[in-house]
């Protein structure tokens, strides 16, 4: 359709030949006149159809008699006849300008396969994304919500893994898509529809993680996520990272959610019209880690071994809902972890409850205590450290209680550490 557009621009149809028109005489005295001549003898000269390539040359004025015009000589040859006679009126007459013709052709067969390669666009390589835009999709019967991350450059850390907090995000990231692929989301971030009419948001109560690998730069993590029922008022979600290339787990994670009133901050149960909405989404399986019930101890001053004050929430901590990102939280916890933990261990496993929700003018303090004071220097002779937080308000009210479990980095099989105070 295109191409025959783009001719009929280029190839004007012809007007018709005129039905009054007569056979051309050369006889001035009888005879029919001349086509292009009229009754008072004027040519009647026609217009060259636009794109033609022929030219009328040395026109002239009609011959005069005492003032008088008169018609054509005998043997006179009109425009339309000099053409008929030196060049037959062909197709390839009527052709305009190669030059634009051609140009016109290219473009539309260029256009025309930019469009096809768009439509037929295939992972040329097979360490390529799957899915380009990391859009995700749901699987397993409508379920579980799977989606693909590649890790960038601004997301490792010093030792060229991965940080914790940029897993963290992933995992929140398919959260909401998972809601929003639903089409469950409206109006709130991660609220289904009788949710919002009733100002209620989503907030975690706890966290656990447990972390196999850390991906590196440029690698591709598949992320699997799921809800379930946990108990009268509440949500489970649980999430399965892999290597997209290998499918090797690197990282689970299982989170427990409740319901709060936005306007009052106050928890709320779920009432029945948005538990309707969300029960048909739930899976009956068992939560991918189990359920670390260990009373956590109340630290303070006194018995912490490391304390960093003076912690403040930046314009850009903050979430939709006014409230301090939880993925935040844990930057916070780990600012008052012993530097020679974060320098030759990583984090294998973090269980946070989430306690009160701290907002835009709040002031913190991160308390730690690591629970294994008699570790040795060399990493080989000892196993995993466990260290103990608490992040709180500068008046006191505590905002997240943590566990955490370090393993040693092994650099050629040997680590180092510091000791720790007594």
């Amino acid at each position: 359709m295109m191409a025959a557009a783009a001719t009929c621009a280029f190839f004007p149809t012809g007007n018709p030949p005129s039905d009054s028109g007569a056979k051309s005489s050369g006889n001035l005295g009888g005879g029919s006149v001349p086509g292009s001549i009229d009754a008072r003898g004027l040519n009647n000269v026609k217009k060259p159809a636009f794109g033609s390539l022929q030219a009328k040359a040395n026109a002239q004025a009609p011959p005069k008699v005492n003032g008088t015009k008169v018609g054509v000589m005998d043997g006179f040859k009109t425009d339309d006849e000099v053409i008929s006679s030196h060049h037959p009126r062909t197709f390839i007459n009527q052709l305009p300008d190669w030059s634009m013709l051609l140009a016109a052709i290219t473009t539309i067969f260029l256009a025309a396969e930019k469009q096809w390669m768009m439509l037929d666009w295939k992972p040329k390589r097979p360490d390529m994304l799957v899915d380009p835009f990391g859009l995700g999709k749901i699987v397993e019967d409508g379920f579980i919500f799977r989606q693909n991350f590649s890790i960038r450059s601004y997301e490792i850390g010093a030792d060229r893994t991965a940080s914790i907090e940029t897993m963290m995000n992933h995992l929140q990231e398919t959260a909401l898509n998972h809601v929003k692929s639903a089409g469950l989301m409206h109006g709130g971030f991660g609220s289904t529809p009788e949710m919002s009419k009733r100002n209620l948001i989503w907030v975690v109560t706890k966290m656990q993680v447990v972390v196999d690998r850390y991906p590196t730069w440029g690698d591709v993590v598949q992320v699997d996520t799921w809800v379930a029922a946990s108990g009268k008022n509440g949500m489970r979600r649980d999430w399965l990272i892999r290597d997209s290339t290998t499918g090797d787990v690197l990282m689970r994670a299982s989170s427990q959610w409740v319901m709060m009133n936005k306007e009052t901050r106050r928890l709320s149960k779920i009432p029945d019209e948005a538990r309707a909405e969300i029960e048909g989404y739930f899976v009956d399986s068992p939560p991918v880690i189990d359920d670390d019930s260990r009373k956590l101890p109340k630290l303070d001053e006194t018995t912490a071994d490391y304390t960093r004050t003076g912690l403040t929430p930046r314009w850009s901590d903050l979430d939709v809902n006014q409230h301090v990102n939880n993925v935040k939280y844990i930057g916070w916890i780990l600012e008052s972890a012993p530097m020679q933990i974060l320098e030759g261990c990583e984090l294998a496993a973090m269980t946070l409850e989430y306690r009160r929700e701290c907002r835009r003018d709040s002031v913190l303090q991160s308390l730690t205590s690591v629970l294994d004071k008699e570790v040795g220097v060399d990493l080989t002779n000892f196993g995993n450290v466990e260290c103990q937080h608490v992040l709180r308000l500068e008046n006191g009210g505590e905002v997240v209680k943590g566990r955490t479990e370090w393993r040693p980095k092994l650099i050629n099989g040997i680590g180092s550490l510091g000791g720790f105070p007594a």
